[in-house]
């Protein structure tokens, strides 16, 4: 593949950078990740406010020409001979002597890294997945809030404890908290409904702010439907009549079934979407295709 490092693009095996980079030696990095719709990144300038505004937290002098980048993404997909895919902008903190660095990072390093998208479900059901509850706890946020950033190895542990479940293949994987409250998946943020009421785990859990999660929340308030941010327990997401998980690839995806770390498991509703997660994926579908007929 041809990723875009610098202002310029490269073979994959031709870029490089520096064994000083901080992102490398401290993991000081941040990246967001998004896919297009007609070659345009959606929710674009979403997601650089928040790359830019971590950027900041982070005292890495980056500042984002939105112009520049989408002729970027642009010609990084027609170099990579594809229509649309899966983007990650990453920031990476750049040069640094060893040691923890006083002064702000002014020379950071941007990398846009592509590839396919995977094959899209051909209906809600067929998108629907299984949610595996894990044993690990969903690591405390460095800064007090959670940033995508390259602090990745409580993600990476997630997965190589979701691979010894052999119930569990194709499930996402659930964190809680330090404390027992559901927080979110591995790669998603959580959603649950209950009695009419949709439910998410609030900020304080350690989850990510998540872009699509508040597209979602926006949608839920357009409808005129009650939501709650809170503090919920494994037995509540259990007798939940919808769940559902979002991010920013896949969008809305069900979920049919939880479970446990001792293999137990248990039927979400009926075992399909239901009316509430279908309702937001069809608001959702709405917004894509809005979006799509202005690019």
């Amino acid at each position: 593949m041809i990723i875009y490092m610098n202002g310029r693009f490269l073979e994959e095996k031709q870029a490089s950078i520096s064994v000083y980079d901080h992102g490398f030696m401290y993991g000081m990095g941040l990246f967001e990740t998004m896919r297009t719709y007609n070659g345009v990144p959606f929710l674009w300038e979403r997601h650089l406010e928040r790359l830019r505004g971590d950027c900041r937290r982070l005292s890495i002098a980056w500042t984002a020409n939105s112009g520049e980048l989408l002729e970027a993404v642009r010609e990084l997909l027609f170099r990579n001979r594809l229509t649309d895919a899966y983007l990650r902008l990453s920031v990476s903190a750049g040069s640094r002597d060893i040691g923890l660095p006083e002064l702000p990072y002014e020379e950071p390093n941007l990398i846009l890294y592509i590839k396919k998208l995977p094959a899209e479900a051909r209906s809600l059901e067929a998108a629907s997945r299984h949610l595996q509850r894990l044993k690990l706890c969903r690591n405390t946020p460095e800064s007090g809030r959670r940033m995508k950033s390259f602090h990745y190895m409580n993600n990476i542990l997630a997965k190589r404890e979701l691979v010894g479940y052999a119930w569990a293949a194709g499930a996402e994987g659930l964190f809680l908290d330090a404390r027992g409250y559901v927080a979110e998946g591995m790669v998603t943020n959580l959603f649950f409904v209950h009695h009419e009421t949709i439910y998410t785990p609030h900020l304080d859990t350690g989850i990510l702010p998540g872009i699509t999660r508040q597209l979602i929340m926006e949608l839920v308030e357009q409808q005129g439907w009650r939501m709650e941010e809170g503090y919920y327990t494994w037995e509540q997401l259990q007798r939940a009549d919808e769940i559902f998980l979002t991010n920013s690839v896949q969008g809305i995806v069900p979920v049919v079934c939880l479970w446990d770390t001792d293999g137990q498991d248990t039927r979400i509703g009926t075992g399909k979407p239901g009316k509430i997660t279908r309702g937001l994926f069809e608001q959702y579908q709405t917004v894509v295709r809005e979006f799509c007929q202005h690019v």
